[in-house]
């Protein structure tokens, strides 16, 4: 199950295995060439990672989360009624330079000015960059089914995955990839009503402000204004109240507290609110069928107390990997 591995510079440009910036019109190819999608696969996750994540650490992340999903499904499968044909996940792992030497207020604001950057409309490249990458990876395995989630010929499904400033520059990337031109492989002129979307994503303790869905990511949704918006799967996003780094730190750089800290506040679609459960517990229907679940992490995401950064990091639980089946299991 080893990942696929793709690695942005600091303007989001995709990057060699020997650090050479590949030209804006090769993308598509240097990704065709470097990441075959397996056929065995039956999800595919691509996973952002957070602040203080070196690259290797970043790609270990994505595998303990997927192997841990892995073992879930295989110890009590009738646990995850909905996939019956197996779950055999794959990853690709977008990889940034988000360490700072700072892990307070400076370094926070550092990685966050960064993080934005990449994704900068006229100025980073991110954006062009996943474009691409979920255009490939659509293309690659069909054309989507007419359902609401991408489930292609071989039926594969497609999931994004963040972590802290990782889920907050994967919306930002998302979003701005969406826009006309669309640079992804199955928006089609002839239907504006429907550019890309994906079956679920779920992001770790995000490190942007509660009201972000309205300020930055108002267009992630469907609305009467954007009939066609990117995602129509849910975005769950969990949060502790001993997250310092989205509380604290966030608080002070921002003025306002973080979603890793209190959930998502004002957005376009009515955020709903649920409890992260331990493995052997069930999620209802209603717990995660919304456009936006906050998931309330705080009885088991508490990190060390002498950690400056809290529970910001302390999501690496199974309980997370069985939040992450079940949104797989659910979008079939």
């Amino acid at each position: 199950m080893k990942p696929a591995e793709i690695d942005l510079d600091e303007q989001g440009r995709l990057r060699t295995p020997d650090g050479v910036p590949v030209p804006v019109n090769r993308v598509a190819d240097h990704l065709a060439r470097t990441i075959p999608l397996p056929t065995w696969a039956t999800d595919i996750h691509v996973w952002v990672h957070g602040w203080q994540t070196p690259p290797a650490r970043a790609t270990k992340v994505a595998v303990t989360l997927l192997t841990q999903a892995r073992q879930l499904y295989e110890a009590n499968p009738e646990r995850y009624p909905g996939l019956k044909r197996g779950y055999r996940p794959w990853s690709v792992v977008v990889r940034w330079p988000s360490s700072s030497r700072s892990r307070l207020k400076g370094g926070y604001e550092r990685i966050r000015d960064r993080a934005h950057a990449m994704s900068a409309e006229g100025k980073g490249h991110a954006p062009y960059v996943i474009g691409h990458l979920l255009g490939y990876l659509d293309g690659t395995r069909g054309d989507p089914q007419a359902s609401p989630v991408l489930a292609g010929r071989t039926g594969q499904y497609l999931h994004l995955m963040g972590h802290s400033f990782g889920g907050r520059f994967l919306c930002e990337a998302v979003q701005r990839a969406a826009e006309p031109p669309p640079v992804l492989g199955w928006s089609t002129p002839h239907d504006p009503r429907r550019p890309f979307t994906v079956d679920s994503m779920l992001i770790f303790q995000m490190a942007a402000s509660r009201d972000a869905f309205t300020t930055h990511f108002e267009t992630l949704f469907p609305t009467d204004d954007h009939p066609g918006a990117p995602l129509r799967g849910p975005i769950a996003l969990t949060h502790s109240r001993w997250d310092r780094a989205t509380g604290y730190w966030h608080l002070r750089a921002e003025k306002a507290p973080g979603i890793g800290h209190t959930g998502a506040g004002a957005a376009p679609v009515e955020p709903f609110a649920a409890k992260l459960l331990p493995t052997d517990a069930v999620y209802s229907q209603p717990d995660l069928d919304h456009r936006l679940v906050n998931v309330n992490a705080d009885w088991l995401f508490k990190g060390a107390r002498l950690n400056p950064t809290g529970a910001h990091s302390d999501y690496l639980h199974p309980e997370s990997s069985h939040l992450l089946l079940t949104l797989a299991e659910r979008s079939r």
